[in-house]
């Protein structure tokens, strides 16, 4: 009699164990991001990435007298541009939105190329207006806007068959290691392992 007792008072109590309801699980608690560094969309970056080459273009406009001497615009104003110069890329392939496996898609091979082709139009509207520097990292050349030189004569004198030749080279210039810098800074994001290549109307991933 007391074993029928136990069994049932055990069987009793196995059974209320099973039926109280479990605890949900834990939610994973995600990171809060910075807006800064938050994710974007394919275009903002692109205007994002232009906005920092024109800032390194502007600075170049500003002639050398036209800085404060606590700046020591002799090393931190080159420095400066050579940052904004080359961060474009980077920047822009860091911020777009894209899957885990989503590596390097049709979209990330156009990326370079694209953002080519818009800084070097941002460059050539400061041109027009500003004029030009004295080299890469140089200061604002003496003649002025380029749109005057172009009627001018003498030193100033600007042709616009070799105004456009310049900018076309800095196309291809900017078009090669915009295109690298995206692909090195994608598959830096997300493994050296595998990306994704476009290939005839689909993609293919090594």
């Amino acid at each position: 009699m007391r074993q029928d007792i136990s069994q049932d008072t055990s069987h009793d109590t196995s059974v209320e164990a099973s039926a109280a309801p479990s605890a949900p699980p834990a939610a994973p608690r995600r990171k809060r991001q910075s807006r800064i560094w938050r994710r974007t969309t394919m275009r903002r970056a692109i205007i994002e990435a232009v906005l920092l080459f024109a800032a390194g273009r502007l600075m170049g406009a500003v002639p050398f007298d036209g800085w404060p001497a606590a700046m020591e615009p002799l090393i931190v104003i080159p420095l400066a541009r050579l940052v904004l110069a080359f961060l474009p890329p980077i920047w822009a392939a860091s911020r777009v939105v894209s899957t885990k496996r989503e590596k390097m898609s049709r979209r990330f091979w156009k990326l370079g190329p694209l953002l080519a082709v818009y800084c070097t139009l941002a460059d050539t509207v400061i041109a027009l207006a500003l004029g030009e520097t004295t080299g890469f990292l140089g200061w604002p050349d003496a003649y002025g806007p380029v749109i005057q030189r172009f009627g001018a004569h003498g030193a100033a004198a600007l042709a616009p068959g070799d105004f456009v030749f310049g900018a076309l080279k800095m196309l291809v210039t900017l078009g090669i290691y915009f295109t690298i810098a995206v692909v090195c800074t994608r598959l830096a994001n997300g493994g050296f392992m595998r990306f994704t290549m476009p290939a005839g109307n689909g993609r293919v991933t090594l």
